[in-house]
């Protein structure tokens, strides 16, 4: 667990140098640590992949290879982060005013448990402005918020038919409405205490690069048991210490403090580059789209020479590009012409019609014919949308390349990343790829509430894991430019991590086959592995305790793999939404205790299997030592192997069965 400590600031320089002492000392056996557990690493898989694959079962024995190749760079990247793992204890004194606005996000929780948090909000001592950015738009809500001087902001009009993007769509439209330098970012269960912006504002004023400081999220109605996992002690500690030591420590959506300038930079330059995009896009295709738009009309002159003098006002547009002229004025200025071009064919088209329809009345002798037809919709004629030149369609989507507005989105600028169903990640690795830096401060300085049912969770753990996965689809980070390389891996860790489903597959596949059919992946369990593999497997262990440093990891360890069919459905699913265009909602974790109180072992089916599997395998082998037909080392290493199976899986019947009536929150 997370322990709050706080070290006064007149310390003693006796202790100050103890304490400092005793980190290099640590930091150094660290690093001992991670390079000998690389080096057995690499020498454990240099010896599975050229010498122990057993060919003769490839479809398993090459999986498996596959699987430890995947953990071997998990660990490897694991302890890279803990090279430069970071420990942050106070923050400088803040030396100048700050004005701060207190933003609590909620979309349909509880009125109670969201003014709970306002109130407290309220309550912070470092003066500050406090909002609830209610996305329900509840008038109960903001009745009880004003009568009590907090501030309410809902979405405007403009968002009305407008992809709406969640809780970042919430905080982008607080944003352009709010004023402060600083905002603290709350979720609607999270009590802040009162000191919170006195304990983390300095980081801010010491370095004005800061652009996020992020403080550990800690649950009050969590048993010491925490049979869902929700305390995260090894994310909230040793691993955030470890990002924050490549400057790579990122935003978790709340109990974090951004910088405003940084977000609407950010904003700001994502919007340019949109916009810088289209147009390039634009400019590359312009020839082609010509040149098929010329073919299609070569029999009509007029669309010809309108095509000659869109061509001629590109080439102008990429003169200026090509010059560095100001983006919005070319474009303007290109757009501008097409216009012109489109209005004189349209205005060449109704006078010809005038004419015709002249000739028409004078040869009927009937002038009530020219009169019948309204001159207002005659000039309706002349919109764009019936200009000859819009009707070529490839024209028409060029013109449209260029058009500098969003008028798709409800404001141009969005500063909080919206391209997954989480905000976090994407927006603080786009901050760090813009050369500001974040800070993660280990202390605890506000409490919530985590999922209480296993339903929750995984709805939960499913959205995280969702959002992730969409930002390495969509902006993969070794590929992000401004991003130094560390900074690439230790994002790219956290991604890598999800895919632990597929490896966890193997791994329980391999013992049961091997116990239940007599297939063997390796070709010997002999002294050649064990040398090999134990010295591996004990220093990550070693590593493991050592960067933990007294918090509990088995938990952490035993979702990793038994929640298994989540990462894989969040896989898939995001892989579905980035390349497939299929939908992916957004679910708000609920902040309400269920109502169901049946165990529901439906949502755990593929676990259950896995788990009657390794059970059965273990039978089966009982059954062939009684009939003489299993013997040698190699059965009790799987025995060994599907026993540790059964251990990591023996958290799903507790989260199952886990009541959260049986520990009710405290000082909450």
């Amino acid at each position: 667990m997370i322990v709050e400590t706080t070290v006064p600031r007149d310390d003693s320089r006796h202790e100050a140098r103890r304490r400092e002492a005793q980190r290099v000392r640590r930091h150094a056996l660290i690093r001992v640590i991670v390079v000998l557990s690389i080096a057995s690493g690499v020498n454990y898989l240099a010896w599975r992949w050229l010498a122990s694959v057993n060919w003769e079962h490839w479809w398993i024995a090459v999986p498996l290879v596959l699987a430890e190749t995947y953990s071997l760079i998990d660990c490897i990247l694991f302890g890279l982060g803990a090279w430069r793992l970071r420990e942050r204890h106070d923050a400088p004194p803040i030396t100048r005013e700050m004005t701060v606005d207190v933003l609590v996000t909620t979309y349909n929780e509880p009125l109670d448990l969201v003014m709970g948090t306002a109130r407290a909000a309220l309550a912070i001592r470092y003066p500050h402005r406090t909002w609830i950015l209610d996305d329900g738009d509840r008038a109960e809500l903001r009745a009880l918020a004003e009568a009590e001087g907090i501030g309410v902001i809902t979405r405007s009009e403009a968002w009305r038919d407008r992809p709406r993007h969640a809780k970042a769509g919430n905080l982008n439209n607080a944003l352009m409405v709010t004023e402060g330098e600083f905002l603290l970012i709350l979720d609607a269960d999270q009590i802040p205490s009162p000191d919170i912006l006195d304990r983390t504002l300095g980081w801010f004023d010491a370095d004005e690069r800061v652009a996020l400081v992020q403080t550990p999220q800690w649950f009050v109605n969590v048993p010491p048991s925490d049979p869902l996992g929700s305390q995260a002690p090894l994310f909230y500690g040793p691993i955030q210490q470890s990002k924050d030591g490549w400057n790579a420590a990122f935003f978790c959506g709340s109990n974090a403090i951004l910088r405003r300038e940084a977000l609407m930079q950010l904003g700001v330059s994502r919007y340019v580059g949109d916009v810088e995009r289209a147009v390039d896009r634009g400019v590359r295709a312009s020839r082609r789209v010509l040149a098929r738009a010329r073919r299609a009309h070569a029999r009509e002159p007029r669309v010809v020479a309108a095509l000659d003098e869109v061509a001629a006002a590109l080439d102008a547009l990429k003169s200026g590009l090509a010059t560095g002229e100001p983006l919005a004025d070319l474009t303007y200025r290109f757009q501008r012409r097409i216009d012109d071009v489109r209005e004189r064919l349209s205005g060449e088209d109704i006078s010809a019609l005038r004419a015709e329809l002249a000739a028409l009345a004078e040869l009927t002798g009937d002038p009530e014919t020219l009169a019948s037809v309204d001159d207002v919709a005659l000039e309706a004629l002349t919109e764009k949308s019936l200009s000859p030149l819009a009707a070529v369609e490839s024209v028409s989507l060029l013109v449209n390349a260029f058009d500098v507005g969003r008028d798709e989105e409800a404001q141009a600028i969005m500063p909080l990343a919206t391209i997954s169903v989480t905000e976090d990640m994407a927006t603080s690795m786009r901050l760090h790829g813009l050369g500001w830096r974040s800070v993660y401060h280990d202390q605890v300085l506000a409490r919530g509430l985590a999922p209480d049912d296993l339903p929750t969770m995984l709805t939960q753990r499913l959205r995280w894991a969702q959002g992730t996965m969409q930002v390495m689809f969509r902006e993969n980070p070794l590929v992000q430019k401004g991003l130094s390389w560390g900074q690439r891996l230790m994002y790219f860790g956290t991604m890598w991590s999800y895919l632990s489903g597929f490896a966890a597959i193997v791994y329980v596949a391999a013992p049961v086959l091997y116990l239940t059919f007599g297939v063997m992946p390796v070709q010997a369990w002999s002294v050649d592995f064990f040398a090999r593999f134990l010295p591996f497997f004990v220093l990550n262990q070693v590593l493991f305790i050592v960067v933990a440093n007294g918090r509990p990891t088995w938990r952490g360890a035993q979702y990793s793999l038994a929640l298994f069919p989540t990462w894989i459905r969040a896989v898939t699913s995001a892989v579905g939404n980035v390349y497939g265009g299929r939908s992916l909602a957004f679910s708000v974790t609920p902040k309400t205790r269920s109502t169901e109180n049946r165990p529901r072992w439906d949502l755990v089916r593929p676990q259950l299997i896995v788990m009657a599997a390794l059970v059965l395998s273990l039978v089966v082998v009982a059954i062939r030592y009684a009939v003489g037909q299993a013997e040698g080392v190699a059965p009790l290493v799987n025995i060994v192997w599907v026993l540790y199976d059964l251990a990591v899986f023996s958290v799903i019947i507790r989260a199952v069965r886990y009541s959260a009536s049986d520990h009710e929150p405290k000082g909450y």
